[in-house]
């Protein structure tokens, strides 16, 4: 074999494994998004982008409070807020979020209430919403956007499956200013 012909070969090996790793990466490990719209601000604003962690989801379910991109449709992804886990009764009433009788602090939207002169969240109770159940069923969460009176979320959609959530989000990577851990 001539070098030359040597080199492409080698070439098209470590073109096609590149291909495949990054293939195999975005299949199973992360993968970028762009946030659409305003409604998680203030945590994400509109174009920013996101690496969504998709591997811990192999291992365990999200926790409270996590930020999940999911598949609401065939053809879009939502990203919001996990509130309510499997087993959990949700209560919103006067701008404060009850999980099973309990008062429960929001502190990634203190300031977006102190600043709203009526309720920031609408009082609702999961018998409000589509799926009209008491607490949230075994296999499914109950998310809520950040930007509470512009987020299309479990109030209009019900119950998230786990099935349809693709990954927890990571790290904004993008604009600069906005770079570091999502909270």
């Amino acid at each position: 074999m001539t070098e030359k012909k040597v080199d492409w070969v080698d070439w098209i090996k470590t073109i096609v494994i590149t291909g495949l790793i990054v293939i195999i990466f975005r299949m199973f490990i992360a993968v970028p998004i762009v946030v659409e719209g305003p409604s998680m601000l203030p945590t994400l604003e509109d174009k920013d982008r996101i690496i969504v962690n998709k591997i811990s989801l192999l291992f365990d379910e999200p926790d409270r409070f996590d930020v999940v991109v999911f598949h609401a449709t065939a053809k879009k992804d939502y990203i919001k807020r996990v509130i309510g886990l499997p087993g959990d009764s949700i209560i919103y009433k006067d701008d404060q979020l009850y999980i099973n009788g309990q008062p429960v602090e929001e502190p990634f939207i203190d300031a977006e209430i102190a600043n709203d002169q009526s309720n920031y969240t609408t009082n609702f109770t999961l018998q409000d919403i589509p799926g009209n159940a008491e607490e949230v069923p075994e296999g499914h969460v109950f998310v809520l956007g950040d930007n509470r009176p512009n987020s299309t979320d479990s109030r209009h959609l019900g119950f998230i499956s786990m099935d349809q959530i693709v990954g927890i989000a990571g790290v904004t990577y993008w604009p600069v200013d906005n770079i570091g851990f999502v909270d």
